[in-house]
């Protein structure tokens, strides 16, 4: 039901699954999998997986804390968008991406659930995307000892939240990633 008619297929976004990024993750190893079992199940189906990575002063392009975990590889032809800032979308080719694969609903994994995973999914509501948070495929790091939640309330909440927001024109959701069905 998205507000892009003209973009009928569903596609996934890999947010961030960067060696650094997730190295001391929270459920990291569960998350990759899940993550593995969804990329390989859209490319079954024919659906685009589009990869995230971001760059930074700790995450240099090209440098082994920037590649993309070694349990994760894109296959052939995904796309790959650098990003410098926490929306996947902010100054990036991601929304062209989109709507030249004819994507109009998103299925978004990957990390930091409290930062670029949770600023990519208010970016693509705004613009107008049906969003699902794949609620068992994100993760992010312990921050308590900085004031946050510890990370696995982080995670439910951003479930619970997500699973509630409403807009005109748009569905936002969250389904577990054995779970998910391509629309084409």
């Amino acid at each position: 039901m998205t507000t892009l008619a003209e973009r009928p297929r569903s596609g996934v976004l890999v947010i961030d699954m960067q060696n650094r990024v997730v190295a001391d993750a929270y459920e990291r190893d569960s998350v990759v999998a899940n993550i593995g079992q969804l990329t390989q199940a859209a490319r079954r189906s024919g659906a685009p997986v589009i990869w995230v990575q971001h760059e930074s002063a700790q995450l240099v392009k090209g440098e082994d804390d920037w590649r993309i975990v070694p349990q994760l590889v894109p296959a052939a032809g995904e796309p790959i968008i650098a990003k410098l800032y926490g929306d996947a979308f902010e100054d990036t080719e991601l929304e062209s991406l989109l709507a030249a694969l004819g994507v109009g609903r998103l299925f978004v994994t990957g990390a930091q659930t409290d930062a670029c995973v949770r600023s990519t999914l208010h970016g693509a509501f705004a613009r107008g995307y049906d969003v699902t948070l794949v609620k068992d495929a994100h993760t992010t790091s312990d921050l308590s000892p900085w004031g946050a939640p510890p990370p696995g309330q982080v995670i439910a909440h951003t479930n619970l939240y997500w699973t509630h927001q409403r807009a005109p024109g748009r569905t936002a959701a969250t389904v577990a990633a054995a779970e998910v069905e391509f629309a084409i």
